[in-house]
């Protein structure tokens, strides 16, 4: 199961929603960073950490796991940045989960 999503220009609420999800030692690296665009891939923990690493090697994002209800079975990774490395972080991870899926 994978599940992406993409925000181009987060408005400060949909920033602070996904802020209050991050741990605290994170949260001060994206709060000093320019957000212009967040990428969201939902998957199981171990295409987690894979994902995670395929994205940030792709561009030059910050990968945050965000913690929701069920920790341990699905989680959520959000990749933070320009649009245009976040959309490049996008692109590897979907074309690593297709070959995957062969």
């Amino acid at each position: 199961m994978l599940i992406t999503r993409m925000i181009q220009a987060p408005r400060p609420s949909t920033m602070a929603m996904l802020l209050r999800r991050m741990p605290p030692d994170c949260r001060k690296d994206i709060l000093g960073m320019k957000v212009d665009a967040v990428g969201l891939v939902q998957t199981d923990l171990p295409n987690l950490f894979y994902l995670a690493d395929v994205g940030v090697k792709a561009g030059s994002v910050s990968a945050v796991e965000l913690h929701g209800t069920c920790p341990q079975h699905i989680n959520t990774i959000g990749f933070f940045g320009d649009t245009a490395a976040v959309q490049s972080a996008m692109k590897a991870v979907k074309a690593q989960a297709k070959a995957s899926e062969k």
